[in-house]
């Protein structure tokens, strides 16, 4: 990273794709995170659904899960 000073203070700050590509992943996690933090303080108190209710709700059966291949969320 290269920073790029005026009146000494920092104006400028070059990163290379990869430092761009790690802060931009990081800042993303962090975003999830704080996410995941409000949701389990506004429901964390609160008991969860059973997988197999869930399953048995929308008839999704132990062996549909096995045949479905891998996916990939981005």
């Amino acid at each position: 990273m290269n920073i790029n000073l005026k009146n000494n203070h920092p104006t400028v700050f070059i990163l290379s794709p990869k430092e761009y590509d790690r802060l931009t992943e990081l800042e993303e996690n962090y975003v999830l995170l704080f996410e995941a933090y409000e949701r389990l303080e506004k429901h964390g108190n609160e008991p969860g659904i059973p997988m197999a209710d869930v399953m048995a709700r929308h008839g999704i059966s132990e062996s549909d899960l096995n045949q479905t291949g891998d996916v990939e969320i981005e």
